[in-house]
């Protein structure tokens, strides 16, 4: 299950969940894109992992370990339709890295595993 920050587009939510994931965008949330970083670290609690570009949730995650789960988007500026591709080639990749490491990297290159 994923929560998907305000800085990446709505489309990756919708299709997240066209690929069969459990996806929300903060849009989708009480507070829309004013939700704040806290009340998204703290969407673990519902076991999603957090999808962003931000790193303050980089930071919270090796300060704090919160949130859980992070995938931290470093993709630099490309395309939706790129982005979309891109999560769509690597979501298995992505499903296996999560096993092993709680904070992954995404890069136009593939992942990268954070302890």
């Amino acid at each position: 299950m994923w929560l998907i920050d305000a800085q990446l587009p709505r489309r990756l939510a919708v299709r997240l969940n066209d690929l069969g994931e459990n996806a929300l965008h903060t849009l989708d949330l009480d507070e829309g894109n004013a939700t704040t970083d806290t009340e998204i670290c703290h969407a673990d609690a519902g076991g999603r992992a957090v999808i962003s570009k931000d790193r303050d949730f980089v930071d919270s995650f090796l300060v704090t370990g919160t949130p859980l789960q992070l995938l931290w988007v470093r993709t630099g500026n490309i395309s939706n339709d790129v982005l979309l591709a891109l999560f769509e080639s690597l979501l298995p990749r992505i499903h296996d890295a999560f096993q092993q490491s709680s904070c992954v990297e995404l890069t136009t290159e593939g992942l990268v595993l954070h302890e």
